[in-house]
């Protein structure tokens, strides 16, 4: 197990792409069994011309190729989970940096670019560097006269590793800033100045290099780890599919797809950066990517993820359905995380999702509360009968903060006799899984009673031991965020325990409703097939399949039935199933749809209130701005363009 590597590179390359002096290794960790990870540092600081001399050394810098992967289990590094506007802080940030948040505050500039992976700045990692390193491993792995400890399956494994962590890094460029440099090998020490000047490469262009190399990487890497004690989170064929399937999706959707507000945007030499022509093709293609990752994931033994009933019987079926949805994030490499990142320990964003539940536990530190789902979100889940709250024919929510007080057959997702607002009542159970409230309840393993009829809830008003009583650790709107805490969480005299995981970067959840959509927009009309793929993901949360949903409850029962009605449908299953995890945020962006999303107001409750009629009041907490088509992409940051005056600015950014 590896956690920190120093490594040199003595080698002349251009200033962008150089190497990092220190780099920071791929941690790679099994949590069962033990706890403890190795700090690795080698006792000669390592050059080129030595670090491809033995195998040890060589994987040494294939962890510093892995270590540009970003940290999405950090909240201070998960760019989507708090660049929109799903979440909301208050505005103290208390111990938080989360330069995201910025962004969804309107506050991006092309002289200050925030979570910058082009540069590295404010919060980005300089992911052209990752890209250079991965250069300088391919090309040394793959000369056979180097490292000549190594074995010929290890070599092609390795090869395959760095050749998809290129394409990663390149993916996650594209889908920031749109058109880059595509950089296949190093420049020699002995390039000029105009060589080393690049031009962005047409977007499809980028996107045929990005999968090729996927491609390539597919090839060469193991279906599934063998060495789990060692070698969790390192990449595998249903990794590179889902990657594969993601960019081709993305390459697909109206952003960049004939998109017109593109159509203009040519480099000094006059080549056009983007296609504006839309290309129905490019759904067919992505369809079949999004099928062959489901297939290959499949193929790995990976399936939607369903909590064990053996181990906990004497819960109502409930809740049993609710740890469905929050283990299949919490519990450790469980069979729906295809990529688990080790790098992103999960016990942080715990502490500042999980809020105090009790009286006694009032004073301890650890359960922060600090992350408020926005009103929207909490409105975006749908009823109890599967369709959205505004669709629903035999359910009223025209007025969402009418009061009202919860029955006995309530008593599993709101305090039995609490009073609380309509909102938080008939509801799908992703939307208790995911959200706690005032009166709301939120079962823990270490439930004073030991099952879910006596279980921890939630009181949160003012002077309430959950309500905003520390500064800085307060909760904006009134809506908590269980998703991402384990229900192993417990509370003790000296604070919290929390039970680590890793990130799930990539679930079969995810590439299952991509794949649902790719195939309905490759389409006359939605078929069989795309219903099966919503529809497993729907029965996991309890509900009924589309077709029986829309045609029972809804106002437009034949909505599903066609094209459009169905990519409507996708769209919010997708927001709902990927609820906060940062997916939302690049999803909006690639549909066109962050314009009409990110120019309304952030609303929450009135948390500072202590009566139910006054908490209960929505209230604006900020009106925020997307300028279209300016926001679509990240600015290139002006000092780049400075330097090369070959590159020109994304559309609406200051030149």
């Amino acid at each position: 197990m590896i956690n920190k590597i120093n490594i040199k590179i003595n080698i002349n390359i251009k200033r962008r792409l150089a190497p990092a002096g220190l780099v920071t290794g791929l941690l790679v960790f099994l949590f069962a069994g033990c706890k403890k990870f190795m700090d690795v540092v080698p006792d000669n600081v390592a050059t080129i011309n030595n670090a491809f001399t033995l195998r040890n050394e060589a994987e040494k810098y294939l962890f510093t190729c892995y270590s540009y992967i970003p940290h999405d289990g950090d909240p201070n590094s998960n760019i989507g989970m708090l660049a929109g506007n799903e979440i909301w802080l208050s505005t103290s940030k208390r111990d938080l940096s989360v330069p995201a948040w910025d962004i969804a505050r309107g506050f991006q500039t092309s002289s200050t670019v925030i979570c910058d992976y082009w540069g590295g700045g404010n919060g980005g990692i300089r992911l052209f560097q990752g890209i250079s390193n991965c250069n300088i491993f391919l090309e040394n792995v793959a000369d056979t006269n180097k490292v000549k400890d190594l074995t010929a399956t290890e070599r092609a494994r390795w090869i395959g590793e760095a050749l998809f962590l290129k394409a990663y890094y390149n993916f996650l460029l594209l889908r920031s800033f749109g058109p880059i440099p595509i950089n296949d090998k190093n420049l020699p020490i002995s390039a000029t100045p105009a060589e080393v000047k690049e031009y962005r490469q047409p977007f499809d262009s980028c996107v045929n290099y990005i999968a090729g190399l996927l491609d390539s990487a597919q090839t060469l890497l193991p279906m599934t780890i063998l060495n789990r004690g060692t070698e969790l989170g390192r990449v595998t064929k249903p990794i590179a599919a889902a990657v594969k399937a993601k960019l081709l999706v993305l390459a697909a959707s109206p952003l960049f797809n004939g998109n017109p507000d593109y159509v203009n945007v040519v480099d000094n030499k006059g080549v056009h950066l983007f296609n504006s022509q839309q290309e129905d093709q490019k759904w067919v293609r992505a369809a079949a990517a999004c099928k062959a990752a489901v297939e290959t994931a499949e193929t790995a033994g990976f399936h939607l993820y369903y909590y064990p009933r053996t181990s906990l019987t004497n819960l109502s079926d409930a809740t049993l359905t609710q740890l469905n949805i929050r283990q299949a994030i919490c519990d450790r490499w469980n069979s729906e995380k295809i990529w688990g990142l080790s790098n992103s320990r999960v016990n942080y964003l715990q502490n500042v999702t999980m809020v105090k539940l009790a009286d006694q536990y009032s004073n301890i530190s650890g359960a922060r509360g600090q992350f408020s789902a926005t009103l929207r979100m909490a409105e975006l889940f749908y009823t109890a009968n599967g369709v959205p709250i505004q669709e629903d024919k035999t359910l009223d929510f025209s007025h969402i903060n009418t009061l009202r007080t919860a029955t006995h057959d309530e008593r599993f997702n709101v305090k039995e006799g609490y009073t609380t607002a309509r909102l938080n009542f008939d509801r799908e159970n992703r939307f208790y899984a995911d959200l706690c409230f005032d009166g709301g309840v939120w079962y823990l393993l270490s439930s004073p009673s030991g099952n879910d009829e006596n279980t921890y809830t939630l009181e949160a008003k003012l002077g309430q031991y959950g309500g905003n009583n520390e500064i800085g650790y307060e909760n904006q709107t009134g809506y908590y965020i269980k998703k991402f805490v384990d229900y192993n969480f417990s509370y003790s005299s000296n604070g919290v325990n929390t039970r680590e995981y890793e990130w799930p970067e990539i679930r079969v959840s995810d590439i299952y409703l991509l794949y649902a959509e790719a195939l309905n927009e490759s389409l006359p009309q939605p078929t069989a097939e795309v219903y099966r793929y919503v529809d497993s993901v729907r029965m996991r949360a309890g509900l009924q399949g589309v077709a029986d949903s829309w045609s029972n409850f809804s106002k437009n029962p034949g909505k599903y039935k066609t094209k459009t009605g169905m990519r409507s449908i996708i769209k919010q299953e997708r927001r709902i199933e990927m609820a906060f995890e940062g997916s939302s945020y690049w999803d909006l962006r690639r549909w066109k749809d962050a314009a009409a999303e990110y120019n309304t107001p952030v609303v929450g409750w009135t948390t500072n209130q202590a009566s139910d009629i006054s908490y209960y009041q929505p209230r604006t907490l900020f009106q925020q701005s997307f300028v279209a088509p300016r926001d679509y992409l990240w600015p290139l940051w002006i000092n780049e363009l400075r330097t090369n005056n070959n590159l020109v600015q994304n559309p609406g950014w200051p030149k």
